[in-house]
């Protein structure tokens, strides 16, 4: 085993330990943001083994639908030590799903060229619900702080000319700073409740993981809508919308949508549409 290759270990074993440990101590939102580092590296790692793995197929797509208990989280660390010799069978059983290649902002442009998004029906003939809720990765509140404003935000439904055309549609929520980094963890919405003339309706509510008043000057909130795409099986984002932080106000609002790929540091925008189509969205304050 090559330095790098341990040291890589090593640091997935100490993540793991460190989201366990918050987990045990009841520090849930340290614990959360331990697992999605965790995850965020093994998934990067798997998709850059995928072609070259002894897996089968249905092992390398296999993933849990189910939440996992924390004495079933401590049994990985052996294995994630040991985890390019470990050949006993997985500590607790997890559920295959149909492999799907999720694409980053701005990768899709490379694929082949496809219809433009202004263009098509209203997705005649699609189904107006969809029968399996894929879960989300969205966060419970923050504890609430002495004079600091927490934000919820409900994401009610986004108007698309080709609503009804979109599978498994999801939105990504992510708060960032002028130059695009991260200043929360990111959530996704489970899969869209409903799809209604050029509608499609989630009906969720996102907690914004930072008080209001700590958010740098200049960050936004960023809403990438994203859909699985059966032809080339993989999901890519189809448009995404922002808030900044003067738009922070209870109550309803609409924002606009703009084309791929996801521009973080909002300079070369370009709108999707120039119907009246939006993000709609509603926002609600907690301060003590």
């Amino acid at each position: 085993m090559s330095e790098v290759t341990r040291s890589l270990l090593q640091r997935w074993g100490a993540s793991l330990r460190r989201g366990a440990d918050f987990d045990s101590w009841g520090q849930l939102v340290e614990a959360i943001d331990e697992y999605q580092i965790l995850a965020r590296h093994l998934q990067k790692e798997a998709q850059s083994q995928h072609n070259n793995s002894e897996f089968t197929e249905e092992q390398k797509s296999t993933q849990s639908q189910e939440e996992f208990k924390l004495e079933d989280l401590k049994k990985l660390e052996p294995i994630l030590k040991n985890i390019l010799t470990y050949n006993k069978e997985f500590p607790f059983d997890v559920q295959p799903v149909p492999l799907r290649r999720i694409l980053a902002p701005g990768e899709e442009e490379n694929l082949e060229f496809e219809e433009d998004e202004e263009e098509g029906g209203a997705g005649a003939g699609s189904p107006d619900s969809f029968p399996a809720r894929v879960p989300g990765t969205l966060l419970p509140r923050l504890p609430s702080e002495p004079g600091m404003t927490l934000l919820t935000i409900r994401i009610e439904k986004i108007g698309l000319k080709d609503a009804g055309q979109c599978i498994d549609p999801y939105i990504t929520v992510s708060v960032k700073d002028l130059n695009g980094i991260d200043l929360t963890p990111v959530q996704d919405t489970p899969v869209a409740s409903r799809k209604e003339d050029t509608y499609v309706h989630f009906n969720v509510d996102i907690e914004l993981q930072k008080h209001v008043e700590k958010l740098t000057k200049g960050a936004a909130v960023f809403f990438e809508f994203k859909h699985y795409k059966p032809k080339k099986r993989f999901t890519s984002t189809k448009c995404f919308a922002f808030m900044e932080m003067d738009e922070i106000k209870p109550g309803p609002i609409v924002i606009e949508l703009y084309k791929k790929p996801t521009d973080f540091k909002r300079k070369k925008l370009q709108l999707l549409t120039k119907k009246p189509l939006y993000l709609h969205l509603h926002q609600t304050l907690h301060k003590e």
